[in-house]
């Protein structure tokens, strides 16, 4: 019972941060429910929690989603999912992980400064070809950490300014990918009874996480959102010089 207790608060905390923002409770509930679980386990238990809870909000909010910028972004990310997947594979990931974090944690620390000194993007400011590479190379950090979220995010803030677009969108990106994700288990016959047992387990915690969080988001403002955003990309990074 114990267990259980502290993995559901770990989930229940981590998809009240995925309700507000959209994204963050793959890579912040990891690390921890990998202690409680194992890692099997607890990454294919967060797979499907997550699955659930964002094709949730992006089915409850479909008029927020923006379908162009959904279209970008999966495609950009879909084109360097294989690399990803091959990398995973060949085993030549952690040099690129420790690449990652820091370049997120720089990124991040510049946003939040920037929001300090009430810094403003021009509202009609052109993306050029450095986002979409963003997007891409977040394609391929998701194929081989299933995470490849801080690099898609960078775009779609910047894309999607607007707080509850940019949670939408994200959101059915998310599910989208982990519709892949969780058909290759059902394919490879991986998923267990213990996982299955488990993740059954959680699910009145991302009920409540649901509601505490969507609860947030409906109340904070933009520019406090924004914050929550780069805060929590940098606790991201943080984490993953952890791992």
């Amino acid at each position: 019972m114990t267990t259980i207790l502290l993995g559901g608060a770990i989930v229940c905390l981590t998809h009240i941060l995925e309700a507000i923002t959209g994204f963050g409770a793959s890579v912040l509930a990891v690390p921890f429910l990998t202690m409680i679980f194992g890692v099997k386990v607890a990454v294919q238990m967060i797979s499907i929690l997550t699955w659930i809870f964002t094709l949730t909000i992006a089915i409850r909010n479909y008029r927020q989603i923006v379908w162009k910028q959904w279209i970008i972004i999966t495609a950009f990310v879909f084109a360097g999912l294989p690399i990803g997947m091959y990398l995973f594979r060949s085993q030549q990931s952690e040099s690129l992980f420790l690449i990652l974090a820091i370049f997120i944690l720089t990124t991040s620390l510049i946003q939040i400064i920037r929001l300090i000194k009430n810094y403003q993007v021009p509202a009609e400011k052109k993306i050029g070809v450095g986002p979409y590479l963003l997007l891409t190379a977040g394609g391929v950090i998701h194929g081989i950490f299933s995470s490849g979220g801080p690099l898609i995010i960078f775009y779609t803030r910047r894309a999607l300014p607007e707080k509850s677009q940019f949670r939408a969108t994200l959101c059915l990106l998310w599910a989208t990918l982990n519709t892949i994700i969780i058909a290759t288990y059902g394919f490879e016959g991986s998923l267990e009874p213990t996982t299955l047992k488990a993740t059954a387990l959680m699910l009145p915690f991302i009920i409540v996480g649901y509601f505490i969080g969507n609860h947030i988001h409906d109340r904070i403002d933009e520019r406090n959102f924004s914050f929550v955003v780069f805060s929590m990309l940098f606790l991201t990074g943080i984490f993953m010089l952890t791992l």
